[in-house]
């Protein structure tokens, strides 16, 4: 059954953080069809799961929504996706895994969204949804129609945290071992994939991932960003550890494009042992190819 109408690499490169909407509710079969979709996620990859709910406008409340609160970060957005999970072992990759998956459908039904990882007040949000004393909302996703032109602040944040840029392959992909990059020919099949990853939305676009082939084996490794989580913005708005959820988008990213092309696999745990560069290295998971 295909989830979308379109490749999954249009969809990724279609999409992109949208701040500014249009103030026109979501229509009520889009709206059912994202709710539909919700009911079909199941867990992420290392079988956590996550409630998720659509907190949508109509006419008659739109101003509802402006109470729930985005520090003016987004405007006129007329939906919020909200995920919230109880404390596990890997909870927040498989929030990113899951999240990311729902973020390119809104993008296939032709909806802008934008990932908010901290930039919204947690407390309005809880009790919007719900939540209990043993859950927490690691990110929520304004989503809505696309206005026409973004806002002056909207480009100055694109461009002052140079979310069109992105690394190279060879600063993100290697073989064998760190420092050894591996090029596209070598990656054969899994070319796709892997700029699929390259092409993955991260907070403040740091791209946390790095990920290093071993035979049938695509070992994946969160690189940490010096000083990220010590900033003062991130200090200030997140609290959740969102270069985890990045690594969640990014494996999101890769499964869903190899499983298109019909490159079957699974995620394990499997640590190869590999010597890592330095502390802000550490193992995340493995995609044993079948």
């Amino acid at each position: 059954m295909h989830l979308f109408s379109k490749p999954i690499e249009e969809i990724i490169r279609q999409r992109y953080s949208c701040r500014t909407y249009v103030k026109q509710p979501i229509h009520t079969d889009l709206q059912r069809r994202i709710t539909d979709y919700i009911a079909t996620l199941g867990a992420g990859p290392f079988g956590g799961s996550a409630r998720f709910e659509l907190i949508a406008a109509r006419d008659k409340d739109l101003k509802m929504l402006r109470q729930l609160g985005t520090y003016g970060f987004i405007k006129g957005a007329t939906g919020f996706l909200v995920g919230v999970m109880t404390n596990g072992e890997e909870d927040l990759e498989d929030f990113g895994w899951l999240m990311e998956r729902l973020v390119l459908y809104v993008t296939d039904l032709g909806l802008g969204s934008c990932w908010l990882g901290g930039t919204f007040t947690k407390r309005s949000f809880m009790q919007k949804v719900s939540a209990q004393s043993t859950e927490f909302i690691p990110a929520i996703l304004s989503v809505g129609y696309i206005a026409p032109k973004p806002r002056k602040v909207d480009r100055l944040i694109r461009r002052g945290g140079n979310f069109d840029r992105r690394l190279n392959h060879d600063r993100l992909f290697f073989i064998e071992r760190f420092g050894a990059a591996l090029t596209l020919s070598e990656a054969a099949e899994y070319a796709l994939p892997l700029e699929m990853v390259r092409l993955a939305p991260s907070a403040s676009n740091r791209q946390p991932w790095r990920v290093i082939r071993m035979n049938d084996r695509y070992h994946f490794y969160l690189r940490r960003t010096p000083g990220y989580r010590e900033s003062s913005l991130n200090r200030l708005f997140a609290k959740s550890d969102l270069q985890r959820i990045d690594m969640g988008i990014a494996m999101c990213h890769f499964e869903l494009t190899a499983r298109e092309i019909g490159l079957m696999g699974e995620w394990v745990k499997d640590d190869p042992g590999i010597e890592i560069p330095d502390e802000l290295s550490t193992y995340s998971a493995t995609w044993l190819s079948q």
